[in-house]
């Protein structure tokens, strides 16, 4: 058997018979551009980095259960790390099955944790498709470890197991799993240092690694008591972090973030930086949180104030870390090139209510509302459709529990939303109206007890505070396979100015750009036929990056699908705008 590349011993990690730093940073092949791996991974080079970490999302390569995991493309995790290897870095593999992440339900397909009680258990419900699992995903970097000639180095077992639960077999199982499938490399846990979550996330077999954004002299003190023979490995330097829909843009001081890193790896303590390059939540999935019982849905940007930002820019945080970390002086990498700032007529399409009607799938009828997950859809947009007797005096339409946010319509025309739960007042003419209800998840939860929580109308819709409407139509807007052509034309439209609109943007050449919607208010935007993702006028986020693999020479065709209100112009800008800032360092 192939001896381990990576081990420790005498509080230090060895390498070849050499003491060894980790000294590594974040960076996630889904949340960039494949074409553009390359150029990222080069600037973690010039970082003063010797390895790059990854999270593995399972839900990315296996959305639907019914099909087998792809790897290819923007998937290919193989690609990704041989990548690394080629411009001299180390890998570190994080495969979960539960990463957090800021991602969609922290990784986990819908379809494994609808209606499931016993995520992250020893419960064979949910040990056997993590197995499954396993078997496709191991074999796509076990043979790619350093102790057969490439670049991986660790790997860790699940991911922050001691802020979830306390089930003493299964951190132990999804090791058993590792072990099984030819993971010969280190192992590791990563949790915060704390007791509490050290009690349930640490396990015998596997290194101890700490997350944490600040007091490393505490977390050291903690890693020594606990596991006084161990190296002191940060895994997770929070030296940034994300950003929730309707709050500011959380920076921190670059001499603040490089002053701790310093102290990390001081005395030879290993670190790696979350994040060294955040990339983007493209798409819809972008995760969402719950602070406080409320519903925290996270912005597209992943930048998290990273050194390296979104669009490859390096920042004052990344020469603050560089030197912290006794980077050489040459800095090989270039400024991204950047659009030429150009603004563009919007035309309008087709009206919300109607686009939908025409786009979405044949319809579901059902005797009750239902969950996105019990209906068989991914949403985010389904539409539930119902003929109500409604009188011709206004009454109260009570949606009980709505996850995450619903339009209302009478009989065609807006009548209000809600989020969450609430009411609006509606009137009828007697006899059957038509009451549509166009419901919107905003991502699905990934940290803590609420994880795997269903979308859509998981609650009764009452009329009058009593009478619940039984008999629904059920339908969802399919987002990655439906035709623009069908909703080019301004035909109906909505009086507040909700659907579709199109613009067409000529380029000399391809170039990073920054996507801005003036008086736009809420949607989805395509560049190119790529659902790039989520825009919000709540902010903080003002412009979405698009990467420069996405744009061509010569014509570039923008779709959005607008929820509240069409704006008139489109703006390709050289520069991000994500809003006001606040000064944020997380401290557990």
């Amino acid at each position: 058997m192939n001896a381990p590349t990576l081990t420790h011993r005498d509080g230090r990690f060895w390498r070849d018979g050499s003491p060894h730093q980790i000294l590594a940073g974040s960076m996630h092949y889904f949340r960039v551009h494949p074409d553009q791996w390359r150029d990222r991974l080069l600037r973690l080079v010039d970082l003063g980095l010797n390895t790059v970490d990854t999270y593995v999302a399972w839900n990315f390569h296996q959305p639907r259960r019914d099909e087998a995991p792809d790897f290819t493309g923007w998937r290919d995790l193989r690609r990704f790390l041989q990548t690394a290897a080629e411009v001299g870095l180390d890998a570190i593999v994080r495969p979960g099955p539960y990463i957090c992440a800021e991602w969609t339900n922290g990784g986990l397909p819908t379809w494994l944790t609808a209606g499931h009680t016993s995520l992250r258990t020893g419960d064979g419900r949910f040990l056997e498709p993590v197995a499954t699992w396993f078997d496709a995903l191991l074999p796509q970097f076990t043979d790619l470890q350093a102790c057969f000639g490439g670049p991986v180095i660790a790997v860790q077992v699940e991911n922050e197991y001691g802020s979830f639960g306390d089930d003493p077999d299964y951190v132990p199982a999804i090791r058993d799993l590792l072990v099984r499938g030819r993971v010969r490399e280190l192992l590791y846990t990563a949790d915060g240092p704390t007791d509490p979550m050290l009690d349930t996330g640490a396990i015998d077999g596997a290194l101890m690694a700490l997350n944490f954004g600040s007091r490393a002299d505490e977390a050291r003190s903690v890693g020594r008591r606990r596991r006084p023979g161990e190296p002191f490995f940060c895994a997770e330097f929070w030296n940034g972090w994300f950003d929730h829909w309707g709050h500011p843009h959380h920076v921190r001081d670059a001499s603040d973030a490089a002053a701790t890193v310093a102290d990390i790896v001081a005395d030879g303590g290993s670190v790696s930086l979350y994040m060294a390059h955040g990339g983007t939540n493209f798409g819809t999935w972008a995760g969402a949180n719950d602070v406080d019982g409320e519903l925290r849905p996270t912005v597209t940007s992943y930048d998290s104030d990273a050194a390296v930002a979104e669009d490859g820019t390096l920042t004052e945080k990344f020469h603050a870390i560089r030197r912290a970390l006794g980077a050489p002086e040459v800095v090989r990498s270039k400024p991204p090139a950047m659009v030429t700032p150009v603004t563009v007529p919007a035309a309008a399409g087709t009206g919300l209510l109607a686009g939908l009607t025409e786009l979405c799938s044949a319809p579901v009828p059902t005797y009750s509302t239902g969950s996105f997950e019990e209906l068989g859809f991914e949403g985010p947009i389904v539409r539930y459709e119902a003929k109500v007797l409604l009188p011709d005096h206004p009454v109260e339409l009570t949606l009980q529990e709505v996850r995450d946010r619903v339009l209302v319509y009478v009989d065609g025309v807006f009548v209000g939303s809600v989020t969450a739960s609430g009411s609006v007042t509606v009137s009828g003419h007697g006899g059957p109206s038509r009451v549509t209800l166009l419901v919107e998840a905003l991502g699905q939860i990934n940290y803590g007890p609420r994880l795997g929580e269903r979308k859509g109308l998981v609650g009764p819709v009452l009329v009058d505070g009593r009478r619940m409407i039984q008999r629904w139509n059920v339908s969802e807007l399919p987002f990655d396979s439906w035709d623009r052509r069908a909703v080019t034309e301004a035909g109906d439209t909505d009086p507040r100015g909700a659907g579709f609109a199109f613009a067409t943007v000529t380029l000399p050449e391809p170039a990073d750009a920054h996507l801005a919607l003036p008086g736009f208010g809420k949607g989805f935007v395509w560049v190119n036929d790529f659902l790039l993702g989520r825009y919000w006028e709540v902010g903080p986020q003002r412009t979405l990056y698009v990467p420069r693999p996405l744009l061509r020479t010569g014509d570039n065709e923008i779709v959005v699908l607008e929820l509240e209100r069409r704006g008139a112009e489109v703006e390709l800008r050289d520069r991000p705008d994500l809003g006001p800032t606040e000064e944020y360092v997380e401290n557990l």
